[in-house]
């Protein structure tokens, strides 16, 4: 669903001076555009991103086509690429409302922090810009998030060019592991999703809390605290598959089997007290999440070797 049309804006700089104020000043501008306040969607969508000029028209081209209405944040993380002049441009060709957010402290946290500081919706799903979303994702996750107890929701993922049959079993499996392993974070960020208030009672994504890598299962950790973490196996989205820049991103295999045999009592624990100092020791900020410019693909289009299919 395309939305909000001919409502942008750009705001210089992403620091958030705290959620109210932010919320308050983006709520004002939609206002002061249209002239008459519009009905506030259910969904907030944030979309950070650092050099991803390749692949941002793929995923604002899937979450123009999303098929309930949202607001979309946009924030930049200090791109070097044109990153943000084409995510805008593209954003007005489709008609697509959208935040810029400039956000100059490195790292996907602070990115983030920027980001839901200014949401105003109940819902907020946190996205990432070489992903690929069905269009009925949004539609998904609220039914998952209406579920009894539910705060927070995490996709099965598989790659775009997967078959319709090995989609299905990344879902089921996913969803089978929950059973064994309930209320852990058993995917990556590219497909979380919160109730506004669940996430903000839990410290949010913060970079004074966490700003290591495995942002993604820490701020699960605080979650869970609030509610219940869901699961179903049609609930999916489509990371492109891509290189990493750096030689690791994630945690050793004790460290893995270690989060796995907590409990939602030692959770918190497991990642300030065992998990951050190991980080901090390998130097594995959120900054190293970045990709810089040089490691852009070839020339090619995106959006003919992964098709948006739903």
């Amino acid at each position: 669903m395309l939305l909000d049309r001919g409502d942008y804006s750009v705001d210089g700089d992403g620091r958030d001076d705290g959620p109210d104020q932010g919320q308050d000043q983006e709520q004002d501008h939609h206002a002061s555009v249209r002239g008459r306040s519009a009905p506030l969607p259910r969904w907030t969508v944030v979309l950070p991103f650092h050099n991803e000029r390749d692949y941002l028209p793929i995923t604002l081209g899937c979450l123009a086509v999303q098929s309930v209405p949202f607001r979309l944040i946009l924030v930049d993380n200090g791109s070097t690429d044109g990153s943000a002049e084409i995510a805008m441009g593209l954003c007005r060709t489709i008609g697509l409302a959208a935040t810029l957010l400039n956000e100059r402290r490195p790292g996907k946290v602070s990115a983030l922090h920027a980001g839901v500081g200014r949401v105003a919706t109940e819902l907020v799903a946190t996205c990432d810009a070489d992903t690929i979303y069905p269009h009925d994702y949004l539609a998904r996750a609220a039914a998952l998030l209406d579920g009894a107890d539910a705060v927070a929701a995490v996709a099965a993922t598989a790659p775009p060019e997967s078959s319709t049959f090995a989609r299905k079993v990344a879902g089921l499996r996913l969803a089978l592991t929950a059973r064994l392993l309930p209320q852990q974070c058993l995917n990556g960020g590219a497909g979380q999703v919160f109730r506004t208030r669940a996430l903000r009672d839990a410290g949010g994504f913060d970079p004074r809390l966490w700003n290591w890598v495995l942002e993604d299962h820490e701020i699960m950790a605080r979650v869970e605290q609030q509610g219940r973490i869901a699961y179903d196996r049609d609930f999916l989205c489509l990371p492109i598959t891509r290189p990493r820049t750096v030689s690791t991103v994630g945690w050793k295999l004790t460290e893995q089997l270690r989060y796995h045999a907590s409990t939602p009592a030692s959770r918190i624990a497991f990642f300030r007290e065992f998990l951050a100092p190991r980080l901090r020791e390998r130097a594995l900020t959120s900054a190293c999440l970045r990709r810089e410019a040089r490691h852009r693909p070839e020339p090619h289009d995106p959006a003919i070797l992964y098709p948006v299919r739903g």
